[in-house]
């Protein structure tokens, strides 16, 4: 029997009938749950749609093979892990609460999980490094920054991801199967520490935040007195022009620092202002769920803003959509 009774004409079902520790199993069907499920899974597939498309333009085609757009795919590797395990992974426990594949599965869905995120935001920090190089000098930028030397901060940036999210895992008691922190069989949670919820704080969100919004904001400045700088030296017949073509660069690159800036704060912050009340919030409310959906969403707008506004994305997309590769 796979209920039983709990108060008159009210039944609780458990995620293992037979384990005396189960859980409470909850399956959520009503229209509005249809709805939202139908909606987190577009996302899901246009985040996997967009990324591939990321990847598939930068390995197949030579040209594209610069240190930038390594950087970029990277980004779109780690982006993909989001919407190809992480999204449908969540959607599921949104419909069905227990958790059925067993703690090793749970404890990999968990580093899948955090790497996935750690390695999005790694990959961003080196892009604004990247940019930052290319705008200060950029007479010796192809001698400073090479495919292989990018390639090798590359996999720097994920060896350290990895091992962050190793050690982040191990010190909350999720990595010693003995010890894992779950209140009941068929869950699938990580308990963290408060201690370790002021690290993540410093090491996940501030001091990355910090770096991209510095290193744009340089950018920026350089690229505007670089800009004054070409506009002096032109002669009076051609000035008119040139001041057109200075003031749109100038726009479009306020409107990319913008961009950047405000989707990376937008999306992270209220999760990390959340995380300083964790144990005032269940992990399992709408508003952990929301949050956790925000920064999901950050992997299907990363492509749109690294990618999507270059005509080299354009026009390989084309290639490969229309199947004229």
């Amino acid at each position: 029997m796979n209920v039983i009774e709990y108060q008159p004409n009210m039944t609780v079902e458990y995620c293992f009938p037979d384990n005396k520790s189960s859980c409470t199993k909850e399956v959520r069907t009503g229209p509005g749950h249809i709805f939202l499920f139908s909606f987190l899974s577009c996302i899901s597939v246009c985040t996997v749609f967009f990324n591939l498309l990321v990847i598939l333009s930068i390995s197949h085609f030579n040209q594209l093979h610069t240190p930038t757009n390594l950087l970029i795919l990277s980004l779109a590797v780690a982006d993909l892990l989001v919407g190809l395990v992480v999204m449908p992974v969540n959607m599921m426990r949104l419909r069905d609460t227990c958790w059925y594949l067993g703690e090793m599965a749970c404890t990999f869905f968990l580093v899948i999980n955090f790497l996935s995120v750690s390695a999005s935001m790694c990959n961003m920090v080196f892009i604004a490094v990247d940019r930052y190089i290319a705008v200060s000098d950029p007479l010796l930028y192809s001698t400073k920054v090479t495919v292989c030397k990018m390639s090798l901060f590359i996999i720097l940036g994920w060896s350290f991801s990895l091992l962050y999210v190793l050690i982040y895992l191990y010190f909350n008691d999720h990595l010693l199967q003995s010890q894992i922190l779950s209140r009941c069989h068929g869950e699938c949670i990580l308990i963290i520490t408060s201690s370790w919820v002021t690290i993540d704080l410093v090491f996940s969100f501030i001091c990355p935040c910090s770096v991209i919004f510095i290193l744009y904001s340089i950018i920026f400045s350089l690229a505007r007195r670089q800009a004054k700088a070409v506009t002096s030296v032109l002669n009076a017949t051609s000035n008119r022009h040139r001041d057109k073509v200075s003031k749109s660069s100038n726009s479009k690159a306020a409107k990319t620092l913008g961009i950047v800036v405000f989707v990376y704060l937008a999306l992270w912050i209220p999760f990390y202002l959340c995380s300083l009340t964790v144990e005032n919030i269940p992990y399992s409310s709408l508003v952990w769920t929301v949050l956790a959906w925000l920064i999901f969403i950050n992997s299907s707008l990363n492509p749109l803003i690294y990618a999507i506004f270059y005509p080299w994305f354009r026009a390989s997309a084309k290639y490969i959509v229309t199947c004229r590769l």
